[in-house]
């Protein structure tokens, strides 16, 4: 198994922009982790640049004890998984399977013997003589799939695979994907800005914006303890709800004031201090209607079959509830309020740090 280590690695463009600065990461032998983040944040860049299709500005990149950001990418014995599938649409799957072993210079008796195994384990044995503009493109993922998997790499590199396909399909291959992970026990790194993706599957998520990484953890740790205010309203669906306030001397320790919600007593935290400015944020699933100080007005119902979306306004602020399915609401209806204490998370207003550690 490979370790990858990215050591101070950069990737500017021009004068003055950078794709990446600064990366620091080390990626576990045989752990599955995902580069998360909006549209311009790296992650694709960082992605390609293990793989050798971008060169460094700056840095270092390890397999293991070796370097390898100097070597061609023929050289580092990774597989690329792509968006767009990349088959070669004059081959069959048959073909576009045993295309890299051809290169490599394997015997024909022991290509149809890995074809064979490859295509059983990928379930696709009935595929072997379509071409690929006859197949769905859930078969075309999976071929793509078996083309990495049959060239036995060191680690798979996986750029957003999934996201041409409908939401059916999508947990599907996610699923397949993860089973992939533990039969084969590679280092595998997925590139994908869909959270949902990177919160099933993953060991560890790195959370990338504008070139910097943002946080590294499990994706528990990632939704209940996110580092910054970026992190927290990227990762969790509805988006975490975010509410201002000033820190100020109390009784019992600091307390929050919102235009929202009413001062509210909380435990001293590290590095608050009175007078500073900060951003509250709680989830959707930690709000608890028909009780509490705090009154908003209804303005939307998203009936789902398993639960219910609930969105209350009050003047500026939005607060976005998941509740239990059968509840009686109707828009315009004001209803009182109870966010818990015990899961506020707090960030500085200054820098969007995580206040109290």
């Amino acid at each position: 198994m490979t370790e990858i280590a990215l050591k101070s690695v950069q990737k500017k463009f021009g004068a003055d922009v950078y794709a990446v600065e600064n990366l620091d990461l080390i990626i576990a032998k045989g752990e599955f982790l995902t580069l998360l983040g909006p549209s311009g944040c790296g992650k694709t860049t960082t992605l390609r640049m293990i793989a050798g299709l971008e060169t460094l500005t700056s840095g270092e990149i390890h397999f293991n004890d070796k370097r390898i950001d100097q070597l061609a990418p023929g050289q580092r014995n990774v597989a690329m998984v792509f968006q767009n599938y990349a088959l070669y649409p004059h081959l069959n799957v048959r073909g576009n399977l045993e295309y890299p072993l051809k290169k490599r210079g394997v015997p024909r008796d022991q290509r149809q013997t890995m074809v064979a195994a490859t295509a059983k384990m990928l379930q696709i044995e009935e595929l072997l003589d379509r071409r690929p503009r006859q197949l769905s493109g859930g078969q075309q993922q999976r071929v793509a799939l078996g083309r990495a998997m049959i060239r036995d790499p060191a680690v798979f590199l996986f750029d957003e695979p999934l996201s041409n396909l409908d939401a059916q399909l999508r947990a599907t291959m996610r699923a397949e994907l993860v089973r992939l992970h533990l039969r084969l026990g590679k280092t595998m790194v997925y590139v994908t800005h869909d959270q949902l993706e990177a919160m099933t599957m993953s060991t560890r998520i790195a959370v990338m914006y504008k070139g910097r990484l943002q946080q590294i953890d499990t994706p528990a740790a990632i939704y209940s303890r996110p580092a910054n205010r970026f992190v927290a309203g990227f990762v969790g669906t509805p988006t975490m709800n975010f509410v201002e306030g000033v820190f100020s001397d109390g009784a019992s320790g600091l307390e929050f004031r919102s235009t929202l919600l009413p001062t509210i007593p909380v435990p001293g935290l590290s590095g608050a201090k009175a007078g500073m400015a900060a951003d509250v944020g709680f989830r959707s699933e930690h709000v608890v209607l028909g009780q509490g100080a705090a009154q908003a007005e209804v303005s939307v119902i998203e009936a789902l079959g398993h639960e219910t979306l609930v969105l209350l306004t009050a003047g500026a602020d939005e607060i976005a509830v998941r509740t239990r399915p059968d509840i009686a609401l109707r828009v315009g209806e004001k209803v009182r309020f109870d966010a818990a204490i015990d899961q506020l998370h707090f960030f500085a207003k200054t820098d969007g740090n995580r206040i109290g550690g």
